[in-house]
């Protein structure tokens, strides 16, 4: 029976295990503080996020050789479930009186994304 477990666990696909990390590099905008854009994280996660199954934070450098960058980080359940909230997202765009066109705006005005990656993390 052990050998039956171990087995069904080294072949079980790991991918199921993992959580999804959603990276966004940004740097504020002239006028936007870090704790305006703080604020917008807050209420993304307040009106969107917690409905699309994502939760992010905002990581501030304060030793790094870049300290210019802040660096939105976005966890999701697994690759599948980022796809999920990834698609609400960009539907929800289409409307423009929508929460995430609105919240959209906002960081639009705070924020220039530099770059995205995104991670599994086991």
């Amino acid at each position: 029976m052990k050998r039956l477990l171990f087995a069904m666990f080294t072949i079980s696909p790991i991918s199921v295990l993992a959580d999804h990390i959603d990276v966004i590099e940004v740097e504020l905008n002239e006028g936007c503080s870090v704790s305006e854009y703080v604020a917008i994280k807050d209420d993304f996660n307040d009106q969107w996020g917690a409905r699309n199954g994502y939760h992010s934070e905002v990581l501030v450098p304060i030793q790094s050789n870049n300290l210019i960058s802040l660096f939105w980080v976005g966890r999701s359940d697994n690759a599948a479930a980022f796809g999920n909230a990834w698609d609400q997202w960009r539907n929800d765009l289409t409307d423009p009186e929508s929460v995430a066109s609105m919240l959209w705006a906002r960081f639009l005005d705070c924020s220039t994304n530099v770059g995205r990656r995104g991670y599994d993390v086991y």
